[in-house]
């Protein structure tokens, strides 16, 4: 991880002020990086997690260090059996699920050009980026719809806001995530389930140790807040969405970025 684009700089604001007592979130690739501080920050806000991954050893510990608030069980987005069955564990476990956090994905194609991505490559990510949140989204519908007040919150990226380059694959799985989260909003408004998308910007995770510097700084040279993105500044958009306070917003995106794309 790039340490040396750290800064004095005020960091993010505390997102434990938003209270999730007693909800029900499920956490698709939560055992590290955004998605482990997700699992966190959720059980800090007094909700009951369950989430998947496929490293299941980093996801057992991180579920046994929380204790009883959360469970782990074992998620492959590319398996559309994994993601159904995992989904019903998770909500007979919990005795239901008020929300679902469409947090895995794989980068697999940075640093290629369009030209250099092989078949198999475009499609892993769009089968874990994209048809994964859809098969989890179906998977939950019926235990949302139950609570009376679902939610489902997608992850996308703000690369497919401002057409980051060499990332093809990616940024067309993320520019999906959001057309989805629309389309998903009317279909499901019926249902009382709101369905809203973030965009968080480059983060200092274990997932982007492997991003230039050159790329990290283009960053930090256009945001309008003049800092490194860390895993925090991401959680109390996300709360928020996942909370009672916003049960009338839905199909909406927000760019979680510090101002480097404003949408």
């Amino acid at each position: 991880m790039p340490t040396d684009l750290r800064s004095p700089s005020p960091g993010p604001a505390d997102s434990t002020v938003i209270r999730l007592d007693g909800r029900r979130v499920f956490v698709t690739g939560g055992a590290r990086g955004l998605g482990e501080a997700f699992v966190r920050a959720l059980c800090a806000a007094g909700a009951r997690v369950a989430f998947g991954d496929v490293l299941t050893d980093r996801g057992h510990a991180l579920a046994a260090e929380l204790g009883s608030q959360a469970m782990f069980v074992d998620l492959d987005m590319r398996n559309p059996d994994s993601v159904r069955s995992a989904l019903h564990a998770a909500t007979s476990q919990m005795g239901g699920l008020d929300g679902l956090l469409n947090n895995a994905a794989v980068t697999n194609s940075g640093g290629r050009d369009l030209d250099q991505i092989d078949l198999d490559t475009w499609d892993t990510v769009m089968a874990v980026n994209v048809r994964g949140p859809w098969l989890a989204a179906c998977a939950a519908r019926a235990a949302l719809k139950a609570s009376g007040s679902g939610r489902i919150v997608n992850i996308a990226s703000d690369t497919a806001l401002w057409g980051a380059p060499r990332l093809m694959a990616y940024v067309a799985s993320k520019g999906a995530i959001i057309a989805m989260t629309r389309s998903m909003a009317r279909e499901l408004g019926p249902d009382h389930i709101t369905v809203n998308a973030i965009a968080p910007g480059l983060t200092l995770v274990e997932a982007t140790e492997y991003v230039p510097r050159a790329r990290h700084d283009h960053y930090l040279n256009g945001r309008a807040i003049a800092r490194e993105q860390m895993p925090d500044d991401v959680t109390g958009s996300v709360l928020f969405l996942l909370s009672a306070a916003s049960a009338f917003v839905t199909g909406q995106l927000l760019a979680v970025n510090g101002g480097f794309a404003m949408h």
